[in-house]
This record gives structure tokens, C-alpha cells and sequence, in this order.
């Protein structure tokens, strides 16, 4: 019950920061708009595009957006990378927030019981979470965290990570490349191609059983 709490503490105050920041990002709301101001920075767009992307761990980015943005500026490869770059070291950072405290005070934060569940949580089927939240608003940051608190492989967060960012970053480029101003197929894009990318990982590593002998394996 208190990891609970504490996903829901992660999210209501990231939730508290977009709402007494957000009204300072409107200008990132659109994407031309958001465009604009990154051809504005000239040749630095692409770092600006990418900073922004990775402050959006903290602040009220609209990622999406700025992927659009960069997709338009740079083109869908480009773009797409750059995108899925700043969004894939936002959340290895988040991750690396929750690791940060030690095991000890996680455990007595969290109670050992709940400690130990959401350690399991997140070793077997966080992996899906993680990447199908990539592209939702607030719950990436939460659940970057607290797979770090609970100790949740590495390896395993940063393919799951992978798996929600890549197809999420490349198809929002992709909207912004094409002029699309109504992306609802980019959303159910973004939400779909994480779960399957997942499913062929998982199925690929139940195919090869010598991985599970290998240290570097990503599933128990």
C-alpha cells in the first residue's frame, strides 16, 4: 500500500509543477509555434530541441509537441533521434533518482513487504508499464522513479524505456514532417508499437533459453 502512496506522491507533485509552470510553456503547446521558436535558435535548435526534451523529467514540456517540432525542423531520422535521445536520458535520469537512495531507506521508506512487491512488480511485468507510459503525460517521470527505488534491473528499464521512446519519438517526427495538425493516429501509434516491440522482445528471449545464464539477461 505505501509504494502506492508513493507513485501517487511522485505523480501529484510533478502534476503540482505543470500546474504552476504551465502556464509559462503555452508557447510550446503548438506545434508551430513551438517550431518557430526552435528555428529561432538557428543551429543550436537541435540541442535546444534536446535540452528540452530532457526537462521534461521536471518541468511541464510538452514532449510530443517538441518532437513534432523537431521532425518539422530536422526531418523524420534526425528529428526522430534527437527526440528519442533527450526523452530516453530524461528517463534514464529519473531512474537514476530512484537509485539514488539507498536500498536501506527505500526499504524502510516503503515497509519491507511493499518494498519486496514492487521490486517483483517491476522485475516481471514493469517492463510493460514502462514502455507503454512513454507517451502519456506525467506517468513516465513516476514510474522512471520508482523502478529506481524498487531496484528494478537496469537493463531491463532501459529496454522497456527504448521500447515506448523509439516508436513514440519517430512517429511524432514523423507528424511533424508531414504537416499532420490532428496526430490521433500518432497517439495510438505511440500507446500500440511499445507493446509490440515488448512482446517481440519478451518472445525473442524466451526463444534463446542460454540468455537466462547470461548476466546481461533483462528477464528473470
Amino acid at each position: 500500500m505505501r509504494l502506492l502512496f508513493i507513485f501517487f506522491g511522485i505523480s501529484l507533485s510533478v502534476l503540482a509543477i505543470w500546474l504552476v509552470w504551465g502556464g509559462q510553456w503555452d508557447a510550446w503547446s503548438d506545434v508551430d509555434r513551438a517550431s518557430q521558436l526552435l528555428q529561432s535558435y538557428g543551429v543550436s535548435s537541435a540541442l535546444v530541441g534536446f535540452a528540452l526534451m530532457v526537462m521534461d523529467l521536471v518541468m511541464p514540456v510538452p514532449g510530443t509537441v517538441v518532437m513534432s517540432a523537431l521532425g518539422f525542423l530536422h526531418g523524420v531520422i534526425l528529428g526522430g533521434l534527437i527526440g528519442f535521445a533527450g526523452a530516453s536520458v530524461a528517463g534514464m535520469l529519473g531512474y537514476a533518482l530512484g537509485h539514488a537512495c539507498p536500498e536501506r531507506w527505500s526499504r524502510k521508506f516503503l515497509g519491507a513487504k511493499d518494498y519486496e512487491r514492487g521490486h517483483r512488480l517491476f522485475a516481471r511485468g514493469g517492463g510493460w508499464m514502462v514502455a507503454v507510459s512513454r507517451a502519456v503525460p506525467i506517468l513516465p517521470e513516476a514510474l522512471a522513479v520508482t523502478a529506481g527505488m524498487v531496484r528494478m534491473p537496469w537493463r531491463k528499464f532501459l529496454l522497456s524505456m527504448t521500447c515506448g521512446n523509439l516508436p513514440m519519438a519517430f512517429v511524432f517526427a514523423w507528424v511533424g514532417a508531414s504537416g499532420k495538425s490532428h496526430p490521433k493516429l500518432a497517439v495510438v501509434l505511440s500507446l500500440a508499437l511499445p507493446a509490440v516491440l515488448w512482446a517481440a522482445a519478451w518472445w525473442h528471449e524466451r526463444k534463446r533459453p542460454m540468455w537466462r545464464n547470461c548476466h546481461i539477461s533483462v528477464f528473470p
